[in-house]
């Protein structure tokens, strides 16, 4: 069974940074599309960042653009979101997902909620003004 654990959160002031890391159980965890969502209190859960399989593209919501970098490292099975230039409306719990579908190619991106297979538990972000 897949497994995901988020890890890094926690309370910064605003302007600050955080880098969010997500271990994955995997087999052979370079074959598979990963993704970072978030969900603030009251909302929805919201598209943030995706990686593709082979590392060579990623794609970013509008309003993380410039401040948010997604990353792998396929030899620690583990994906990466840093955060910088934090602002309180950053403010919410962060959630790695894995996506596990036979016959995509490495360097599509994907961005949906339903796109997605296995989801972490996440990890608390708060930012204080």
């Amino acid at each position: 069974q897949v497994q995901l654990v988020e890890s890094g959160g926690g309370l910064v002031q605003a302007g600050g940074s955080l880098r969010l890391s997500c271990a994955a159980s995997a087999r052979t965890f370079s074959s598979f599309a990963m993704g970072w969502f978030r969900q603030a209190p009251g909302k929805e859960r919201e598209f943030v960042a995706a990686i593709s399989r082979n590392g060579e593209n990623t794609v970013y919501t509008d309003g993380v653009k410039g401040r948010f970098t997604i990353s792998r490292d396929n030899a620690k099975k583990s994906v990466y979101l840093q955060v910088s230039s934090l602002k309180p409306e950053d403010t919410a719990v962060y959630y790695c997902a894995l996506r596990f579908t036979l016959g995509d190619s490495g360097d599509r991106i994907f961005i949906r909620i339903t796109e997605y297979n296995y989801w972490g538990q996440g990890t608390q972000v708060t930012v204080s003004s």
